[in-house]
């Protein structure tokens, strides 16, 4: 059913004529589209899968990058108790020496009163008063705990340094086995992601062949009706018919275009990866309501194992970048989500993708994204991608 707007209804011209007007303009033009989300959700019918579930290969991908995250954090922490053993034990050794020696000179006083036999009978007898053999039990009684805490004080080091120099030998085993379980997760991601990126530069070759053959076939239809045509019209006039005779070879798809391969490096692991993308994509979000997120689209492709432009284009054809959401945050018409963050929702947009849409743009992501206009729908996307 031909579907009109209120505002064209009275002068007859379908909307489609008009969409499609508008298409061919933001095409030649280049220009990104000026009109919120929800207006182009309503034109072309927006309709994209929010509810996909990973499939076993998604999972892998999205497994090996939480082990690799894990990890890597738990290296760090890691690190940094062996920094802070090491440095408690330079602590303890620059002080033991000095401690030591009060501990040597505390042994000695001890051992001399002992020697000299300070016992109570000669306290007694020598004080003068009861005041007076009570301060010297108080004084002796000090001294010596003063010697031994001299000495415990000592072995308390001792114990502490011998302590935190196992703890230091066990946190340096456990991080080198953690490192190892890094790389074995990061060797994971990384030949998951390669494989995908592969599988979809095929179907990307595929699909730019058969758009070939489509079109050597369109053409030739459309030759053969010129031909037919032409000579239905010699035959009328060589009949005496004058009229003009019209022919049409039916509605024809509009050509699609893929995206240029991203080229993703995915042998790096995931800092140098963000550093490698964040700059191109900030570059493209340059004076957007999402201008910086550069870092979290290609943290979520890392994680998710997506070419880190696929996100970012859609986020442009559906709101220009941001400025028209329909939904808090929402800047790619994904269902009725809204989010408190651009944080938040560039990483569950990126999820949503890697399981209901795959590696990167394909046609027949197109067609569930947007099924009344897939082909205008895919090129926009296509020349987005093509410009990060």
């Amino acid at each position: 059913m031909q579907h009109q707007t209120s505002a064209t209804r009275g002068i007859g011209i379908p909307m489609r004529m008009l969409a499609g007007a508008l298409a061919l303009a933001l095409v030649i033009g280049g220009f990104a589209p000026l009109f919120p989300a929800s207006a182009l959700a309503e034109e072309t019918g927006s309709n994209p899968d929010t509810t996909a579930e990973p499939s076993a290969e998604q999972t892998a991908i999205e497994q090996s990058a939480a082990a690799y995250e894990a990890a890597t954090a738990h290296v760090a922490e890691l690190e940094q108790q062996i920094t802070d053993n090491e440095a408690r034990i330079d602590e303890i050794t620059q002080q033991l020496p000095e401690q030591q020696e009060r501990s040597a000179n505390a042994t000695r006083a001890l051992y001399k009163m002992n020697q000299q036999g300070c016992s109570l009978v000669d306290m007694v007898l020598g004080s003068q008063s009861i005041g007076d053999f009570l301060s010297n039990v108080e004084y002796i009684m000090r001294v010596q705990n003063s010697n031994y805490a001299e000495i415990v004080r000592l072995e308390a080091m001792q114990s502490e340094l011998e302590e935190t120099r196992q703890s230091l030998t066990s946190a340096k085993d456990e991080a080198k086995a953690e490192e190892a379980r890094a790389e074995q997760a990061l060797a994971e991601a990384q030949a998951a992601r390669e494989r995908a990126q592969r599988e979809a530069q095929e179907r990307a070759a595929q699909a730019a062949a058969e758009q070939a053959r489509l079109a050597e076939e369109q053409a030739a239809a459309e030759k053969k009706a010129q031909e037919e045509a032409a000579s239905s019209s010699s035959e009328t006039e060589a009949g005496g018919n004058t009229s003009n005779g019209s022919s049409s070879s039916g509605s024809t798809t509009e050509a699609v275009t893929p995206p240029p391969s991203d080229n993703a490096d995915w042998s790096s692991d995931k800092a140098s990866f963000v550093a490698s993308w964040a700059g191109r994509i900030d570059a493209y979000l340059a004076g957007s309501p999402m201008a910086g997120c550069g870092k979290y689209y290609a943290a979520a492709a890392w994680d998710y194992g997506v070419d880190p432009r696929f996100s970012p284009a859609i986020s442009c054809v559906e709101s220009s970048k941001g400025a028209a959401c329909f939904a808090s945050h929402n800047a790619w018409g994904w269902g009725s989500s809204s989010w408190g963050s651009w944080e938040e929702a560039i990483d569950a947009h990126v999820r949503g993708l890697a399981r209901g849409y795959g590696y990167t743009l394909t046609y027949e992501g197109a067609q569930k994204y947007c099924p009344p206009n897939a082909d205008f729908w895919y090129n926009r996307v296509a020349a987005e991608m093509a410009k990060i």
